[in-house]
């Protein structure tokens, strides 16, 4: 059973039905107790970086989501969930996150352009992957796929060698991370049909 962080700031439901379509049995939870049976943890996220934090934190997730992690079983970010596992976010001001990852989360430039036209913030729509890494998560996930994207803040980790993929929005910014049992991701495999359900079928498919 996949358990779904329920903390009033996610497209929670999208993602479960994600997973149903993929074969895996999921349920939405605050309860610390199912998150500590479940096999997999998904930790969603739209929204404001501290307001999130501060929902985890006030709902009591905090440690729950600290010791999934720490248990080893696949635990997957989506969106602000992978933000959100970093030190620190620049985000209207310095607010401390979890500090899985070392790292900091800051904004996209405001001159961000390509060689013909000027970018715009937040980036939302449909942009290609260059996987750096491959970790299970994109298996048979093909090199320059495309999946969707809706952020204005991207991660900056200390450590590369965590990168798995990156993606060009004006700039080459990391697009998703892989360490130990974590995969993390920018983009929303929620939205990305076929190649965002196989991302969620290969989650569910780790053991």
């Amino acid at each position: 059973m996949i358990a779904i962080i329920d903390y009033d700031m996610g497209n929670l439901r999208s993602v479960q039905k994600g997973l149903e379509r993929v074969g895996h049995r999921s349920i939405i939870t605050r309860d610390p107790k199912e998150i500590s049976n479940a096999s997999h943890v998904i930790l969603p996220g739209v929204g404001a970086f501290k307001d999130c934090m501060d929902n985890l934190k006030n709902y009591g997730l905090v440690e729950p989501i600290l010791a999934a992690i720490k248990s080893g079983k696949p635990f997957l970010g989506i969106c602000l969930g992978l933000q959100l596992l970093f030190s620190e976010s620049e985000e209207f001001g310095k607010h401390q996150g979890l500090s899985v990852i070392k790292g900091k989360v800051v904004r996209f430039s405001s001159e961000l352009r390509t060689p013909n036209s000027e970018l715009k913030i937040p980036h939302i729509g449909w942009n290609n992957i260059k996987i750096e890494r491959r970790p299970p998560v994109l298996k048979d996930i093909a090199d320059g796929s495309y999946l969707y994207f809706v952020h204005s803040y991207y991660v900056v980790p200390e450590d590369d060698s965590i990168i798995a993929t990156k993606t060009t929005y004006g700039i080459d910014f990391v697009s998703s991370i892989w360490k130990d049992n974590i995969f993390a991701c920018q983009f929303h495999p929620e939205k990305s049909q076929k190649v965002g359900l196989k991302v969620l079928k290969n989650f569910g498919d780790i053991s």
